[in-house]
């Protein structure tokens, strides 16, 4: 072997190592290296903005029980809803601590409306309350600025001007139901429909709860309804004060 050749075999080991060295090296554009990893490479563009609510076919719907009741109160028209056409995201049905003052349930609706126009991106809504419900969402339209929020508001069996029932309950909410109670005189102190909402109530003749009979009717309501004979939970499951109910809300009458 010449002396040349020796030398080229000794210069091959190096030029590898050098190539395989340079191999090595941190590539600042390679995702997975580190020097990526700390910033030497271009940043991933953030994740794009969540897509606005789907618009509503439908002016949503909030549901109001009453004393000694749950969200179970509108099982049958809330699904009759459903059947006709409403989404779930258009229907909301809740349970609130009906012990409490009607004025802290007023403020629990305050909050539950404002939550319905953020998800919906409904401008209003429409209201449907049984009994002791009826004036919690009194208290908020009148008292808690929620007139400009609401469409139309109906009232089933509402203890609008008190029952003489409340008289054997202590809660805070059943006093606040009894006739001539503070809360019941400063609802009704002047205009008891007075904003621009579409106001009605269905009373029964024949209401086991519900006394005197007329106390649900609003002066000034664009509907005061008066059903056939039935019991106070019959007003949530009867099929023609559901038609009645749809179809106010639904447009059925003149602001």
């Amino acid at each position: 072997m010449r002396l040349d050749d020796f030398r080229s075999l000794r210069l091959v080991p190096l030029a590898a190592l050098v190539a395989l060295a340079a191999c090595n090296v941190d590539s600042v554009t390679d995702p997975l290296s580190p020097s990526y990893a700390k910033g030497g490479g271009h940043k991933p563009p953030p994740p794009p903005p969540p897509p606005p609510p789907p618009p509503t076919t439908h002016t949503p719907i909030l549901f109001v029980h009453g004393w000694n009741a749950s969200s179970s109160t509108w099982t049958t028209m809330y699904n009759r809803f459903k059947a006709d056409g409403y989404t779930d995201a258009e229907l909301v049905n809740w349970s609130y601590n009906y012990h409490a003052s009607n004025r802290t349930t007023g403020q629990l609706i305050q909050a539950k409306v404002d939550s319905i126009i953020t998800a919906t991106g409904a401008t209003q809504v429409n209201i449907i309350s049984h009994s002791m419900g009826t004036i919690s969402v009194r208290y908020y339209i009148d008292s808690l600025g929620g007139a400009s929020k609401v469409y139309a508001f109906a009232g089933l069996g509402g203890t609008n001007h008190g029952t003489t029932t409340a008289d054997i309950c202590f809660d805070t909410s059943c006093i606040e139901m009894r006739p001539n109670s503070t809360l019941l005189n400063h609802l009704n102190a002047t205009d008891e429909s007075p904003f621009a909402v579409g106001y009605a109530t269905w009373r029964s003749p024949c209401d086991e709860v519900i006394n005197p009979h007329d106390s649900p009717i609003l002066n000034g309501a664009q509907l005061n309804q008066l059903t056939a004979c039935m019991t106070h939970s019959t007003l949530h499951e009867d099929a023609t004060v559901y038609s009645q109910v749809k179809s106010f809300i639904e447009g059925g009458f003149t602001p």
